[in-house]
């Protein structure tokens, strides 16, 4: 019976060399369900090592968009140079032992992860490469289920363009800067650190070691893309090897596959937790899709509701606590929240997002979020990305 579904539904999902993608959302929502159904075969099916998805190519990064003739009815891009400075921010319990060392904390464990705590407390940041992207993924199957609250953090080569002309709003005037520069650009990490209903951490091992992870890229190259000059040096200040991830890092296609499989999308039950993560969202979708970003809000969200059916923004969620402002780090030391890590990658990032998340719903909205799902900050809130 999954055979059959994966062949119906997958089969429309990944044809994107016609032109008519995953982005192409006209019969989307009818087959949300069965996409969410088909991520559970494919589960299943990994974990009994008898299939292997097969994703088709990425398209290859389009060329900068150049102006275009004022009555086009799409909006023009003004590109910037390689080296020009990004102006503005980058948008930011039962006990169970499984095949991998697994240990699941018990009630009893601390909500917040002390950094600073004792060996049953410490934080690994497991850093992913290609050569241990299977064993990484195959951990993740495991433990998503009793953690399924996915704090996520991107890191990729900033902003290189600008739409020019006449929006309807600013929410369209984001979204259109958005899909410019995604469809252009590279990933180049990706943060997740998966915490259970009350933030506690997946512990690996005799150790009991709470884990985060942090996957490199390799698509990315200094050398030969476009990108913002100051937000590249930031990301080398901070310890990444661009030569290293061009050597060793994940492939996107293959990231992919593992992750549709994983249980950690098309997945109801999982819940992922950002801070101003349009653009996060808008490389996950694109290497998901193997497509460009769909070319309006309306598409773009649908999408993410069929992908990541429950998403809380922080960067929103502060709205509604008055004491609160700025980025990131800002909230993590108004929050008297601890780094593991070094700020600007993206598992530390991801760590610190869980964390505050977990501190603003105590402190704010008395344990209780659900109504404020839905919305990316910056996007329209009225196409919200919620199942509720």
């Amino acid at each position: 019976m999954c055979h059959g579904l994966m062949d119906r539904v997958l089969g429309s999902c990944f044809h994107s060399s016609t032109g008519h993608g995953c982005h192409d959302v006209r019969h989307v929502e009818g087959e949300a369900r069965q996409r969410r159904e088909v991520g559970k075969c494919l589960r299943r099916m990994m974990e009994r090592n008898c299939c292997r998805i097969v994703a088709p190519c990425l398209p290859h990064p389009p060329t900068p968009l150049l102006s275009k003739n004022p009555e086009a009815s799409q909006p023009s891009i003004s590109s910037l140079s390689p080296n020009s400075p990004q102006s503005d921010q980058t948008l930011e319990n039962h006990r169970f032992h499984g095949r991998f060392g697994m240990a699941m904390p018990d009630p009893t464990a601390a909500v917040i992860p002390r950094p600073d705590g004792g060996d049953d407390e410490s934080v690994e940041i497991r850093e992913v490469w290609a050569d241990n992207l299977e064993e990484e993924f195959a951990m993740i199957r495991e433990i998503v289920d009793e953690f399924p609250f996915v704090a996520m953090d991107t890191e990729f080569p900033g902003i290189v363009c600008r739409p020019v002309g006449a929006f309807r709003s600013p929410a369209d005037y984001n979204y259109a800067t958005l899909k410019a520069n995604v469809d252009m650009l590279h990933l180049i990490q990706l943060g997740l650190t998966f915490s259970g209903p009350r933030g506690e951490l997946p512990a690996l091992g005799a150790g009991r070691r709470r884990c985060v992870w942090q996957f490199n890229f390799r698509e990315f190259d200094d050398a030969r893309d476009i990108f913002a000059s100051d937000s590249i040096e930031l990301l080398r200040r901070s310890g990444i090897d661009f030569r290293r991830n061009a050597e060793r890092g994940v492939d996107a296609r293959r990231f992919a596959e593992l992750l549709m499989s994983s249980g950690v999308v098309l997945n109801d039950s999982v819940y992922w937790v950002t801070f101003h993560a349009g653009y996060d969202f808008g490389y996950l979708l694109k290497i998901l899709t193997c497509n460009s970003l769909p070319d309006t809000q309306a598409g773009f969200f649908k999408l993410m509701k069929i992908y990541f059916p429950t998403v809380y923004d922080i960067k929103h969620l502060m709205k509604f606590c008055n004491s609160l402002h700025g980025g990131l780090n800002k909230l993590a030391e108004l929050l008297d929240v601890e780094r593991v890590g070094e700020s600007h990658q993206a598992g530390s990032d991801s760590l610190v997002t869980s964390c505050a998340f977990w501190k603003l719903k105590d402190s704010f909205f008395a344990g209780s979020t659900e109504k404020y799902a839905g919305v990316l900050y910056g996007l329209n809130a009225e196409n919200g990305v919620s199942a509720h």
